[in-house]
């Protein structure tokens, strides 16, 4: 293997491990090096489609997509071999090198590691070969002690790598040092040896306050800490995998996102979050519709499930007689027509919200492509805006939606390259099969008459902060 391997490793899930490797991503890619982003599993509902092997398309966590898009690389499926996507709290889809395997999800944990684990090694030794640095981002803590002889995510791809290792901890959250000294001591001695730095992460207040902490846990560990991050919650990436930020933020224009428990592909929202005159926010129960602007019915990953839990929460009420705009977003397009037909069992059946005339059937088969996307002309009322507008995104489901037979066609609001409908219109309520619109330049400029932040941007943003806040010389003696 060519390659050196950085790994951010946490002492917990959401210590910041995604931002940095995206972070450094960007750093090492502006040296001029051939950098590659890595996570052998990864447990997210958010997912992105990316080219995959025999010249079909796949999905990887949303995550290492943007990662390799820092990286100024083409995201591929070797980059997350390993993808786990939540349906129930003791269910996962296993998606492995961007197809879904069903037989692995009837498969116990331990016997399931010890299967994937060759298919993520492979991956992760072909992109050594062919990198001058591989990032990698572990999964949760290295240091669970009761998966540790079947850990391939966090212990193995270390191990395999040779990776020069951090470890980064969310000091927000209090007791950093003990999560750190905790962490590093019940890493395995070979492991253990790899690491190189802490991080301590969304630091607020006088850095000065820390000493002598950094130097006492260098004394105990002989890990010296290499950077103390400042909080910063408006660096631009999506929430690390699975997690969103509850703050409602902005003002203006109010746009309530049904945050129901499968939601997915929630990052799609983070444009609108730096949006100048947009206040976003996320609804759980009925009051948080009050005064809403847009309600926007997003992704899930259990279509069914989450309809019956929004009209246990009466949500299903306060949505139907909205006098504002209503948007759906691929399961949320569902939701709004008029039933889930499942004969398969993939998703479940349903009767819909009836706002749209349209019926949608689950297929075993999963739709998936990246897409580019028209609006059509002819969009009225509160929708007006987007008429004619061009777009790319992406598109992931099992559904198949068409009119219903018995009812008044709606409109056709959006169609793809190959001319097939993928969205519809009825008075103020729109629903769309295409991801990332929110992503869209085009799309934003429509809607609020700005087009946000590039991604490039945010990623340059990302390498200027870690570059400002790192002992001088640290990143780079990471591959030294």
């Amino acid at each position: 293997m060519n390659s050196k391997a950085v790994m951010v490793l946490g002492t917990t899930s959401g210590a910041g491990k995604s931002w940095l490797a995206t972070a450094l991503c960007r750093w090492y890619a502006r040296q001029g090096l051939k950098v590659a982003p890595f996570k052998a599993q990864n447990m997210s509902n958010n997912a992105r489609v990316v080219p995959g092997l025999n010249g079909l398309m796949g999905e990887i966590g949303s995550a290492q997509y943007f990662q390799a898009l820092a990286a100024n690389r083409v995201p591929e499926v070797r980059m997350n071999p390993v993808l786990l996507k939540p349906e129930a709290d003791t269910q996962s889809q296993v998606v492995v090198l961007g197809e879904v395997d069903p037989a692995m999800a009837t498969i116990p944990w331990r016997e399931r590691s010890a299967l994937l684990k060759p298919r993520a090694r492979a991956a992760l030794h072909e992109l050594m070969r062919e990198n001058d640095v591989v990032v990698i981002e572990g999964a949760g803590s290295p240091a669970e002690i009761n998966l540790a002889p079947s850990d391939y995510v966090n212990l193995g791809t270390a191990r395999d790598a040779n990776a020069a290792c951090l470890i980064v901890t969310d000091i927000d959250r209090g007791g950093a040092f003990a999560h750190l000294y905790g962490t590093h001591q019940l890493m395995p001695d070979d492991v253990r040896a790899q690491v190189r730095g802490f991080v301590l992460n969304r630091f607020r207040g006088d850095a000065g306050l820390l000493s002598p902490g950094p130097e006492q846990l260098e004394h105990l560990t002989g890990v010296p800490t290499i950077a103390t991050l400042p909080m910063w919650r408006g660096h631009g990436l999506p929430e690390e995998d699975g997690v969103f930020d509850d703050r409602t933020t902005g003002t203006g224009l109010h746009i309530a996102v049904i945050a129901y428990p499968r939601i997915s592909n929630l990052d799609e929202f983070q444009p609108l979050r730096q949006l100048p005159g947009v206040r976003l926010s996320w609804a759980r129960e009925p009051k948080d519709l009050a005064g809403a602007d847009w309600i926007v019915l997003p992704g899930s990953k259990s279509t069914a499930a989450d309809l019956a839990w929004l009209r246990a929460q009466k949500l299903d009420a306060a949505i139907n007689s909205h006098r504002g705009r209503v948007l759906g977003i691929c399961g949320g397009l569902q939701m709004l027509g008029e039933a889930l037909i499942d004969t398969h069992g993939v998703d479940g059946n349903a009767p819909g919200l009836g706002l749209l005339p349209l019926v949608t059937v689950f297929e075993p088969e999963k739709l998936l492509r990246s897409a580019e996307f028209a609006f059509s002309t002819s969009l009225d009322g509160g929708w007006q805006a987007l008429a004619g507008v061009q777009a790319s995104g992406y598109e992931i489901r099992h559904g198949r939606t068409q009119p219903h037979a018995g009812l008044p066609p709606p409109r056709v609001a959006l169609r793809n390259a190959a001319g097939e409908a993928v969205g519809w219109q009825a008075g103020q309520v729109l629903g769309v099969y295409a991801h990332g619109l929110f992503e869209q330049p085009t799309v934003l400029k429509a809607l609020f008459g700005h087009a946000g932040r590039s991604l490039d941007a945010v990623f340059d943003g990302l390498a200027d902060f870690i570059d400002l806040h790192f002992q001088p010389g640290k990143i780079a003696g990471l591959i030294s």
